[in-house]
Parts: structure tokens; C-alpha cells; sequence
């Protein structure tokens, strides 16, 4: 990395939290930089301790005004939030559809009084026949799906999380709240959400010419066909749905015409048997829905059931919005693996929600600043002797490449004026970059 390179890239990160410096205090807004730093450096659990001792290495600071800023610190969440959103549209997706993903995941915690945390479903370790249950705060997060200019799979990058809370609001109707401010925040936007067949029933009503609901949905279903147009003439109300029809099971075993079609699943193209069909869902939605039934033209898989709140969405684009869902998975994986989403060790007030959603909003971050200011094209990633087939960088190497500038420039900027020559320290930062 040239000194230049260090300039450009230093400047582009101080940009990019500028963005978010009104939503703070003055004494706030010193310690949201110096802590958004020190979680992407820290090699140790990132406790608050920890986080302290890589943001404050001579102490300046009380070690409390650092507790008290995810405890009860004078700024809100929700407001940063749309920042973060408004930010990432506007730098990494300025136009077309907005592409969004639904779920909810758990971030595990220990202690008997964590504030908010709950007894959950452990999605990891439960089976279709065994129950795990687990201690932790249960969030459902929205992610903006940005395709990456390297191609494959795409992003997630987050831009909403709300806590859901034992005896509280459904978690279900947090997802409607969601889907409504996200919505919200972009009047002139058309959307394509994406969520899994738990959260279909609530979200399809959502749909409108503007927002688009892709999801699962179960194969007994019980479907009926539109209502019959009514006659002039008749007494009564009208019919408010068809005939019953065949269940989605049922439609995938007499179904005969299939058609052929080409989709993208994680990044790589595929052939798909298709069969759709226009149905009422009328337990769900009182408006018609698209019923699609992907297959494998090679018989290895099992079918899979998925519903539209458009009716004039294409087949193909269907299967593929719902594929590109799992990018929403590989953010939770990241997150927790490579930001420790998991291990503050919060217990009060806003602490324990705020500081597992700052892992979240630095993810975010991140991705937004390598793709906005780090990439330019040529590899900026490492490639290790035992991949060298790897082609495209990964979450690991974005976070790598911005601990590296952040560790150039904490450690030239203390260094005397007849210091190490960077050559001699390059090995060391390279180490220092992986460390985390």
C-alpha cells in the first residue's frame, strides 16, 4: 500500500462516519469514532474492557463514559438506521429495484438479567424433530441485497435492526413494522422483499405496485382459484373466491405444463423446471397471488414452493430473488464470526440491544467503504498459498484491508520522525490485520 493509497483510503473511512456524526452529542460523537475503530482492530473479545483498552491505549478517557454510550447514551438507534440506509442506496445502489431481505437471528448471551434477552429456538442446533433452546436477544434484521461488482453471491448489508422481546409485540409484526419504515424511507423506490416461508402470511398482504413479497410457502396449503366474474341480474353478494384447488404438493404431481428457464442462485446461473399459476390464497390475502413450483430438471432435488404478491413477476425472477435470500445468512455468519456480535458483556438498559446491532451497523460500514473506496478492480485481497483459485475477496479481506490502513496510520502517526521504514514493518501490519 502506497502512502497515497493510505491517504485515499483514511479519508474515504473519516467520510463515510461523517455521515453519521449529527446523529451524536459532541462527547458522543468523539466516542462512536474512536469505538467503531477499535471494534474492527480488536484481536480480543470484544468486551468492553477490550474494545477500551485498543480505543483509550494511554487512557485519556474514564473507562465508563464507554459503558454509558451503549448503556444510555444520548442517541437513537432508529435514527442512525436511516442514515445507514440512505447512505448505502445512495453510494451502492442509485437506481433500480430495491432488493431486501427479512429474518430474524439470535445473538447468544449469558446471565441470569440480561436486558431483553430471552429463552429462543436455537435455529443452528434445532432439527425438524429436536427442540434447542437457547439464552439470548432474538433480533430481526433487514439487509439491502447489493450485488458485488466481482459478481457471485450477493451482499446483505444491514440497514435495520429491531429486538424482539418474550411477551411483547409478535415477532411477525416487527417484520410488518420493518418492511413499512423501510418502505418508508423511500417514497419514490419500488421494492422486492424476500423473507422465509414463517414470515409469508403476514408480509404478502404488504404487497402493492410497489412492494413485491417473495416467499416460501407450505405445500398443503389450501388455494382456490379466482372468483368468477358475476352475472347481471343475480341477488346476493358476490363470491369472494374460486373453486378449491390442488394443494402446492399436489399441483407439483399432475402439473404438466412445465417450462424451462434459466436462473441465478448465489451467483451462479441454473436451469429450472418452472410451473405457475395465479391463485387466491385467500386465508392469507383476499388479492391473487403467483403460486411457483421450481424443479430440478434432474430429479436430485426436492421441489421447492414459492409465492409472489405479483402476478406479473416472471417465473425465473422469482426462484432467484428467493435464492439470493441466503445472502442474509452469510451476514449473520459474518457478523458473528469476524465482529463478535456475541460477546459484549452488557447486562443494562439499552446496552446489551444497542451493542449487538453496533456489530450490525459496522458491518454495513465496511462492506460500504471497500466497495465505495477500497476496490478499484485490480485484487485487493490476499491470496493464500493453498487458494489460489480464489477469485473474489470475502468479508474477511474487506475488514483485513481497513484494520491494515487503521494500524499504518495509528502506528506511523506515533512513530519519531527517524522511525522503522514501513518496508521493514510491513510483515508486522500484515499480521496485525489478520488478528481479529
Amino acid at each position: 500500500m502506497t502512502e497515497r493509497e493510505q491517504k485515499v483510503y483514511m479519508q474515504g473511512w473519516n467520510a463515510l462516519l461523517d455521515e453519521f456524526s449529527s446523529a451524536f452529542t459532541a462527547p458522543s460523537r468523539w466516542i462512536f469514532q474512536a469505538m467503531a475503530m477499535a471494534w474492527i482492530l480488536c484481536p480480543l473479545r470484544r468486551t468492553i474492557t477490550g474494545l477500551y483498552q485498543i480505543a483509550e491505549p494511554e487512557g485519556s478517557r474514564a473507562h465508563d463514559s464507554y459503558h454509558r454510550f451503549f448503556r444510555c447514551g444520548a442517541w437513537d438507534f432508529a435514527n442512525l438506521w436511516q442514515r445507514v440506509a440512505l447512505v448505502l442506496v445512495r453510494r451502492l445502489k442509485p437506481e433500480g429495484i430495491l432488493e431486501i431481505d427479512i429474518d430474524d437471528t439470535l445473538l447468544h448471551h449469558t446471565g441470569p438479567k440480561v436486558e431483553g434477552a430471552g429463552w429462543w429456538r436455537d435455529a443452528v442446533r434445532s432439527t425438524g424433530t429436536r427442540f434447542v433452546s437457547a439464552l439470548g436477544l432474538n433480533m430481526l434484521v433487514v439487509t439491502l441485497r447489493v450485488g458485488a461488482p466481482w459478481g457471485g453471491e450477493p451482499l446483505g448489508l444491514t440497514i435495520l435492526v429491531l429486538l424482539h422481546r418474550k411477551k411483547d409485540i409478535k415477532l411477525t409484526d416487527i417484520a410488518v413494522s420493518a418492511l413499512q419504515t423501510v418502505t418508508g424511507w423511500f417514497p419514490d423506490r419500488t421494492f422486492r422483499c424476500c423473507a422465509d416461508g414463517a414470515y409469508a402470511a403476514p408480509l404478502i398482504p404488504l404487497g402493492s405496485d410497489r412492494i413485491s413479497v417473495v416467499s416460501r410457502i407450505q405445500c398443503n396449503a389450501a388455494l382456490y382459484d379466482l372468483p368468477p366474474e358475476r352475472k347481471t341480474g343475480l341477488r346476493g353478494r358476490p363470491h369472494k373466491k374460486g373453486k378449491r384447488l390442488d394443494t402446492p404438493k399436489r399441483f407439483s404431481k399432475t402439473a404438466k405444463n412445465w417450462v424451462l428457464v434459466e436462473t441465478e442462485e448465489r451467483g451462479q446461473k441454473r436451469t429450472r423446471l418452472v410451473f405457475t399459476k395465479v391463485v387466491l390464497w385467500y386465508s392469507v390475502s383476499q388479492s391473487p397471488v403467483l403460486l411457483v413450483i421450481s424443479r430440478d430438471p434432474d430429479g436430485i432435488e426436492n421441489d421447492d414452493y414459492f409465492v409472489c404478491s405479483s402476478t406479473e413477476a416472471e417465473p425465473s425472477e422469482v426462484a432467484s430473488a428467493y435464492a439470493g435470500r441466503w445472502s442474509i445468512e452469510d451476514t449473520f455468519r459474518n457478523v458473528k464470526q469476524f465482529l463478535g456480535a456475541q460477546e459484549p458483556q452488557l447486562w443494562r438498559g439499552k446496552g446489551p440491544e444497542r451493542a449487538g446491532a453496533f456489530s450490525f451497523f459496522l458491518y454495513s460500514l465496511t462492506w460500504c467503504w471497500y466497495l465505495s473506496v477500497a476496490y478499484k478492480g485490480e485484487q485487493t485481497w490476499t491470496t493464500q498459498a493453498w487458494y489460489t483459485s480464489k477469485t473474489r475477496p470475502s468479508f474477511q479481506d474487506a475488514i483485513a484491508l481497513l484494520r491494515l490502513v487503521f494500524w499504518r496510520e495509528r502506528i506511523i502517526a506515533t512513530s519519531a520522525l527517524k522511525a522503522v521504514p514501513i518496508k521493514i514493518i510491513h510483515p508486522l501490519l500484515n499480521l496485525l490485520s489478520r488478528a481479529g
